[in-house]
């Protein structure tokens, strides 16, 4: 499985990953039912989570059930237990909607639930993050993690994230970050998918975020608060959910 999933993941497109990923995560999920791991999203147990990684796999970090990763089942106990995510009315944009959260967000009553994304097949409209159809200071909450690594012009994404939502909105900005670098590294002169491999470490990457990530958000005007929720945890909890102890959250506030 181990080898299977990278290969998948490195050479399928997105699109087709998400329509066959649909028809077999039933018969997944049941194979793999158990009780050592947790998946909070689903309330499923399952005897172990899948490897998951473009170079290196993480052990235990794809739930069979939802498919959500590490960072994933970590946001979502943070906005079940922190926040008041499930019991207020909200405007939500969620940008390249996982599939790990659509189904379960797509349900919930009190939710004005929009999907934006240039190409999936979950998102209600298409368009560009640069350059996004809808009003100023229009939603409460957005939700876009692990997307602004793909786009070219960052800067102007950020921009257009906090245009859209509304004052005294959230949005969580969730991005892999190099904790051990305090810049940036980016090079325009890395452009074919084996170069952005090796030195982005994903073929669809543009960049590896430093710490100057969050500075490059409050410049825009966000106010950042770098959340490490995970260490709210026990190890033997961080263990039963698979989660990762070093994650932040950048919860980012418009005022």
């Amino acid at each position: 499985m181990k080898w299977l999933i990278k290969i998948l993941i490195n050479n399928i497109p997105r699109t087709q990953l998400i329509f066959w990923s649909n028809i077999l995560r039933p018969i997944i999920d049941l194979f793999y039912r158990g009780s050592k791991y947790y998946d909070p999203i689903n309330k499923k147990s399952y005897r172990k989570f899948l490897p998951y990684g473009y170079v290196n796999q993480r052990p235990n970090a794809l739930s069979p059930g939802t498919l959500s990763l590490e960072r994933h089942r970590l946001l979502w106990l943070y906005l079940k237990n922190e926040t008041d995510f499930f019991t207020t009315k909200l405007k939500i944009l969620h940008i390249a909607p996982e599939q790990a959260f659509f189904k379960f967000l797509k349900s919930l009553k009190n939710k004005n639930y929009i999907t934006f994304d240039l190409n999936s097949p979950l998102a209600d409209i298409k368009g560009d993050i640069c350059n996004m159809p809808f009003d100023d200071n229009f939603f409460d909450l957005i939700l876009c993690n692990h997307v602004l690594e793909h786009i070219e012009d960052d800067n102007k994404a950020m921009n257009e994230l906090y245009r859209v939502l509304n004052k005294n909105g959230t949005a969580i900005l969730q991005v892999p970050i190099d904790l051990k670098k305090q810049i940036t590294y980016e090079d325009i002169n890395i452009k074919t998918e084996k170069e952005r491999m090796e030195k982005f470490g994903q073929y669809d990457h543009l960049r590896i975020y430093g710490l100057d990530y969050f500075d490059k958000l409050e410049k825009i005007g966000f106010r950042v608060e770098k959340n490490k929720y995970a260490t709210k945890f026990s190890e033997i909890e961080m263990e039963k959910y698979g989660i990762i102890e070093n994650e932040i959250i950048p919860v980012c506030k418009k005022y």
